[in-house]
């Protein structure tokens, strides 16, 4: 590739992530600027994401506009950091949602969810009680159970519903405690469970309570997590080879600017 383009590629990609930085950055300011707690716990994230980026996009922007070759390597190098980051990042995150899958019940169009099978990773993070009370603050902060009784008027739209991993496992008892539905919000707790699943125990009709606390909702979450995880997986396969284009036409500016030097 010619000195000119690949110095003018270079040039333009930095400046237009540059933007996207900043872009990033005021998304991140936002968002600490609100008031719902569990949207300010990415605030950090964001902002140190958009940071990253800007400082790599200026040095890269810079070394491609002075043709400089000094700014180039740690152009370079910092590219070569990410790019393994994102390999590494992105190998774990399939390895950590390989596991776990729904469980059919008969006579529902959703599936119920168990929190054994899932990775020991997944099984570490929501057994720890910090992490989960956090959790459940957001859950129940989310209203998802409380618009179920919105959402289905009748008993038999609920009946007929596909919830999702989490409103099946957080919003009513697993399927097997055997309590009557009487609308989308609300069991008849009177009925003996049939199963011995400690979760049938832990469910109550009460809006805070729920079952947030059994281990159906966190296998809920874990699913939700591994569906999130997964799409995140590929857009870095995506963007790892973008970034592989990148770093390649970097080498290029990198060695015609050092041509350019030893011309001189």
């Amino acid at each position: 590739m010619s000195s000119g383009t690949s110095t003018f590629v270079i040039r333009w990609i930095n400046f237009l992530t540059m933007l996207l930085a900043v872009a990033v950055i005021g998304f991140g300011v936002w968002m600490s600027t609100h008031h719902d707690g569990c949207r300010k716990s990415f605030t950090l994230p964001v902002l140190g994401l958009g940071a990253i980026i800007f400082i790599v996009s200026i040095i890269g922007f810079l070394g491609a506009l002075k043709n400089n070759s000094i700014l180039l390597w740690i152009y370079l190098i910092l590219l070569f950091i990410i790019l393994v980051a994102i390999l590494v990042f992105t190998v774990l995150a399939f390895i950590v949602t390989n596991n776990g899958s729904g469980h059919n019940v008969s006579g529902l169009r959703y599936k119920e969810y168990q929190l054994q099978d899932y990775s020991s990773w997944f099984l570490k993070q929501l057994s720890n009680t910090h992490n989960w009370e956090r959790l459940k603050s957001c859950l129940v902060k989310s209203d998802d159970c409380n618009n179920l009784s919105r959402k289905y008027r009748t008993l038999k739209q609920y009946k007929q519903a596909k919830l999702t991993p989490i409103e099946a496992g957080c919003c009513r008892p697993p399927s097997e405690c055997g309590y009557p539905a009487i609308n989308a919000s609300y069991y008849d707790l009177s009925f003996h469970p049939i199963s011995s699943n400690k979760d049938c125990k832990v469910y109550k009709n009460s809006k805070a309570i729920k079952c947030y606390n059994c281990d159906s909702c966190k296998a809920g979450v874990a699913q939700y997590m591994k569906t999130e995880w997964r799409v995140v997986a590929i857009f870095n396969v995506v963007l790892f080879v973008v970034l592989s284009i990148i770093y390649f036409v970097g080498c290029c500016a990198r060695r015609n600017a050092a041509r350019s030097l030893s011309k001189v």
